[in-house]
């Protein structure tokens, strides 16, 4: 008998599982009253939802990744007078250190992939929490709090510049679960990186909108090559506004040489200022390949590599690492190639800035070495700014959905718990499907015409959107 009750570990998991799907059924449905009802909630009542939502999660331990131990073991070495873009946390703090137990085996000895900023907060943080594990992951939540903070005040802005309603580039852009899993309760550097890059894209915005006005687009842009500081792929936003202000000057080839070169110069001077002011030097730019040292399976430019080895492997030939290596190559061609024609067409005016910056991170994380479910809001939040109802914006929620359930929230390794992740999976379908049969129960007896009726009930015949545009 004892033997056919479950592991005491897949009940938590089980758990688990189920609140991520209730927390993206109550998404999706939400999402119904944004773009469907006569009475749609404005940003102030969608801003205190994103507040109720994050605050259980401010107490919650790490979730989905242990990706923050790195950045306290990184900090650590920092605030111990060593280089993090030499040392790996097993050599920098010893293999038995209370952190570098709870790092990702795939990051034990590997050197930090992040910019000085991003270096000297974490090292500003070890010092702060005198080695506390608890303490440094508060003060690191708090640092990306503060980037989704940045992302929800820029995201608004941005919809508004695009003509999108702004209900709907913050339900999709900011309330989806994969921001509250992954920048608030997965403690993500992201965070920090987006909220740096899109605010400056709002400032840039604002400031090529009519006229040029040059303190504002120096102001954007180097908040964007702050991000840049955080992680580098926040550097696409630079293309975006260069081609921005060289349309606006005219959109001659000129035009386009003078933007980009001064993108070039504002990206230069902050990088060196950052890397001296902070100590950390650029060794940063040497480390940049970290992540890439781990074969993503999510990473579409693997798959091939993934497959050939295991032809080869048939035929006793070791060609994964080779293939791989070649699908990456071609990754990278692909992606430089469609950036390209991404700013072509901005620069023709057939796309706007925000879109244009929303595609080239999309290509980014395509066609990059290494995926994860985070990064995909690096398109996500500036795409569900720019893109109206209809069904780009629908497709585009689906894939937050998908990405949303595809890691379980507790952190680990699964490969030899298979069974175990595919009962707490069976147990959160189950449950989160009783639950919308309820509400949808529920929302058969009362139909009151107010914001809850779509949440609960079937959407009503001939209701439309609600193009408002307010910040409120």
């Amino acid at each position: 008998m004892a033997r056919s009750m479950p592991d005491a570990t897949t009940l938590p998991l089980a758990a688990s599982v189920t609140g991520v799907g209730l927390l993206v059924l109550s998404w999706a449905l939400l999402g119904r009253v944004v773009l469907t009802s006569r009475t749609p909630p404005n940003g102030r009542w969608l801003r205190w939802t994103l507040l109720l939502w994050c605050t259980p999660l401010l107490a919650a331990p790490p979730l989905f990744s242990n990706d923050v131990f790195s950045y306290l073991a990184q900090g650590e070495i920092a605030a111990r007078g060593l280089n993090p873009y030499l040392v790996g946390p097993a050599s920098g703090l010893g293999a038995t250190s209370e952190i570098v137990e709870r790092v990702a085996v795939y990051w034990r000895d590997t050197p930090s992939p992040y910019g000085p900023l991003f270096g000297a907060i974490e090292r500003l943080i070890a010092q702060a929490s005198a080695g506390d594990i608890v303490q440094g992951i508060i003060l690191h939540r708090l640092v990306e709090v503060l980037g989704l903070l940045l992302v929800l005040w820029a995201t608004p802005r941005l919809a508004t510049a695009a003509g999108v309603p702004q209900r709907t580039a913050l339900w999709l852009g900011v309330l989806n679960p994969l921001v509250l899993g992954h920048f608030v309760a997965g403690v993500h550097n992201d965070s920090l990186m987006m909220g740096l890059l899109l605010a400056g894209t709002a400032i840039t915005v604002e400031a090529i909108e009519q006229q040029i006005k040059w303190r504002p687009l120096l102001l954007g842009v180097v908040l964007i090559a702050l991000g840049t500081q955080v992680k580098l792929p926040a550097l696409v936003a630079l293309a975006a506004v260069g081609t921005a202000l060289a349309r606006r000057r005219g959109g001659r080839v000129s035009d386009l040489l003078l933007a980009a070169a001064s993108m070039v110069l504002v990206f230069a001077g902050v990088s060196t200022l950052i890397s001296l002011l902070t100590g950390l030097g650029f060794g940063w730019s040497q480390a940049l390949g970290t992540p890439g040292q781990v074969n993503s399976w999510m990473a579409p430019t693997n798959w091939v590599g993934f497959l050939a080895g295991g032809v080869g492997a048939v035929f006793g030939a070791q060609i994964t690492q080779t293939a791989i290596g070649v699908g990456r190559f071609v990754g990278y061609v692909l992606m430089v190639c469609g950036i390209a024609f991404v700013l072509h067409r901005q620069l023709r005016g057939r796309i706007d800035q925000v879109a244009s910056l929303g595609m080239m991170l999309g290509l980014v994380v395509l066609l990059g070495p290494v995926v994860q479910p985070w990064y995909l809001l690096w398109a996500v939040i500036p795409l569900a700014a720019s893109l109206p109802p209809g069904r780009a914006l629908s497709g585009l929620a689906a894939l937050v959905t998908i990405f949303a359930v595809l890691v379980p929230p507790s952190a680990g390794n699964f490969a030899n718990r298979i069974g175990q992740l595919v009962t707490a999976y069976a147990v959160g379908i189950v449950l989160t499907g009783v639950a919308l049969l309820l509400l949808r129960r529920t929302g058969a007896r009362t139909a009151p015409d107010n914001v809850a009726v779509p949440l609960i009930g079937k959407s009503r015949p001939g209701a439309m959107p609600h193009h408002d545009q307010e910040l409120g």
